[in-house]
């Protein structure tokens, strides 16, 4: 019988130690290494932004002589002192190819909290987006950059298949990964679920859909509104199209109808916008 490791046992009343259920040291361990997890920043606009942010945790920041000329505003905002490296040596622990204009800066994933937190209240009718297996950065990048222009109130992943921070993903967002919220929950089936529950409209993008997506919003658009997008090519999958409210597609003119998915999500923003005040 092997041995249990330290956080595999918990005391009981009385000094008596209990093995723990898998699930629960599973879920320990998954916390704590979220907990330690960083992620190296690149590039002026991304770094400037997190700089900027005050609910930003910020550990580490390096950057050239003309990357600290141009940053110098948000450096002094955030109180860091930074490492000054040659452009011909610079050290961040990033990608080589990685264009990151002589800033890099590490910090600890942003927490926005629950799904309740960004999903009720407000002002006006909300609307949200809900990402399906897409795990490309560079999509959720320019997702949440069209999330931040059209309002949505948050771009909800899930914690497996999909695209984690990175720092490719804050340079596409422009800055955006720091004010539009981007939660990862568990399952997505379950998170529809409970967003029907609190009475959202939750429209999922299929190109094969009979009804658009403004069709499918006529009389509607006071409602709370949760667009969910696949991935390319596979789109969404079998559960997620159960768990919907209903299939809508983006009308399109002419034969050709397909769209990179974060095209698509602009599109859908805007389709599904709210009526005006």
């Amino acid at each position: 019988m092997r041995a249990l490791a330290w956080d595999e046992v918990i005391a009981k009343p009385g000094g008596e130690m209990a093995e723990k259920p898998k699930w629960v040291i599973e879920k320990e361990r998954a916390k704590r290494a979220s907990a330690a997890e960083t992620v190296w920043l690149f590039g002026l606009h991304a770094v400037r932004d997190a700089l900027e942010n005050p609910a930003r945790e910020k550990l580490r920041l390096i950057l050239t002589p003309n990357a600290a000329e141009k940053l110098k505003d948000a450096v002094a905002i955030s109180e860091m002192t930074p490492e000054i490296n040659d452009p011909r040596r610079f050290r961040a622990p990033i990608d080589a190819g990685s264009v990151h204009q002589g800033a890099a800066l590490e910090v600890r994933p942003l927490n926005w909290g629950r799904l309740e937190d960004v999903a009720i209240g407000g002002e006006g009718p909300a609307r949200l987006v809900l990402l399906d297996r897409v795990t490309d950065p560079h999509n959720v990048g320019a997702i949440l950059r069209s999330a931040e222009v059209f309002g949505a109130r948050a771009v909800i992943g899930t914690r497996h298949h999909a695209a984690p921070e990175t720092g490719a993903l804050a340079k596409t967002a422009s800055g955006a990964l720091e004010r539009q919220p981007y939660l990862r929950e568990r399952n997505l089936a379950d998170t529809i679920r409970a967003l029907q529950a609190m009475g959202y409209l939750v429209l999922g993008l299929d190109g094969e859909a009979e009804q658009t997506l403004e069709e499918a919003l006529e009389g509607k658009r006071d409602r709370p509104v949760a667009l969910v997008l696949g991935a390319e090519g596979p789109g969404l999958r079998a559960k997620t199209k159960d768990s919907v409210d209903q299939l809508v597609r983006i009308d399109f003119v002419g034969a050709f109808g397909s769209l990179n998915v974060s095209n698509a999500a602009a599109v859908a923003l805007y389709a599904a916008r709210p009526p005006r005040p």
